[in-house]
């Protein structure tokens, strides 16, 4: 439960929101929506307690709201300054790196690889949601790269938040790091006040909400000691490809979220190509890899390629049917 002050202001991150309250007055206009910038405005924890604070109807952090948004900053004044109109932005404005994953490029990074437990899929989202729910840890690499900090599924690392052993296992196995490193979920964007409070859009795993106490239980892979979780919330606009995903999961479950950490092991950055996924994947304790229709998983993982993408045509990279 978060305590406020006299003034409002929430004690969970009292200084950045003091700051921003001194500029923001409603007294003087009026307006009770916050938009925030700059490094600090990657501070989850008080993004999150404005969220909830009487002060705010609504909060927007723009999803790099660090040094790399400046450009995208100059780019909307220029516009501004030549059009006289503020710029049109796309709900899936935050998928900007690079050219989207092609077929061709997946079937020739993973040719390349050497990986012999191979499947092409005509449902990569099922596929990789009946792994996750068997409680494997898939990588998964679609379409085009995450502008910002966070991974927001398609340069992802996904697994089950309802196993209570699954941070300890991707921090010791996949990321190789330390132990207290916690896990954010992706949570469909309708389903979202079930599961967290306030019940507030967080496209771009910004804000840190608490976890409903009924569901703290059910989700422990994703809720941090304080009982809270760094959350997204994927809209099919957005992203439809992982808005399936996360319902799949659901569908099979009874949770429609998964936990969510970055394509990349430590010290290396986000996985951007291809080769980058498969170079992580076979580098770590990741399970399963999607990469657009391709999956691959290692020579110990058991898994039913034809069961998991729900009986749809299954195919090897050479053609071959029934891969299993």
């Amino acid at each position: 439960m978060i305590e406020f002050g006299s003034s409002g202001i929430p004690k969970r991150g009292g200084l950045v929101l003091t700051s921003a309250v001194h500029y923001k007055d409603e007294s003087r206009t009026g307006c009770k929506k916050f938009v925030l910038a700059g490094g600090v405005a990657l501070n989850c924890n008080a993004n999150g307690a404005l969220a909830e604070s009487p002060l705010a109807d609504k909060v927007f952090i723009p999803p790099a709201a660090h040094d790399a948004g400046a450009a995208i900053g100059a780019a909307f004044l220029q516009w501004v300054e030549h059009t006289g109109q503020a710029p049109k932005v796309p709900a899936d404005q935050i998928y900007l790196g690079g050219e989207a994953i092609s077929e061709a490029a997946a079937t020739e990074a993973v040719r390349a690889s050497g990986v012999s437990r191979v499947a092409k899929v005509d449902d990569p989202a099922a596929v990789a949601a009946a792994a996750i729910a068997d409680g494997l840890v898939v990588g998964w690499c679609q379409g085009r790269m995450e502008f910002g900090p966070r991974a927001l599924g398609n340069r992802s690392i996904l697994a089950d938040p309802r196993d209570s052993s699954m941070p300890d296992k991707i921090n010791s196995r996949v990321k190789f790091r330390e132990s207290w490193r916690p896990f954010a979920p992706s949570v469909l964007a309708e389903k979202n006040a079930e599961w967290f409070e306030p019940a507030v859009e967080s496209p771009y795993m910004l804000l840190s909400l608490r976890v409903r106490p009924e569901q703290r239980e059910t989700v422990p892979a994703i809720t941090h000691v304080d009982g809270t979780a760094r959350v997204q919330t994927v809209t099919k606009t957005a992203n439809p490809l992982y808005h399936r995903l996360i319902a799949r999961f659901g569908e099979l479950t009874g949770v429609p979220l998964v936990l969510n950490t970055s394509l990349n092991i430590r010290g290396e950055p986000i996985a951007r190509t291809p080769q980058d996924a498969v170079r992580c994947f076979t580098d770590s304790g990741l399970d399963v890899l999607v990469i657009a229709n391709m999956v691959m998983w290692k020579e110990d993982v058991v898994i039913d390629i034809e069961v998991f993408s729900l009986g749809a045509g299954v195919t090897d990279v050479t053609g071959g049917v029934g891969v299993s």
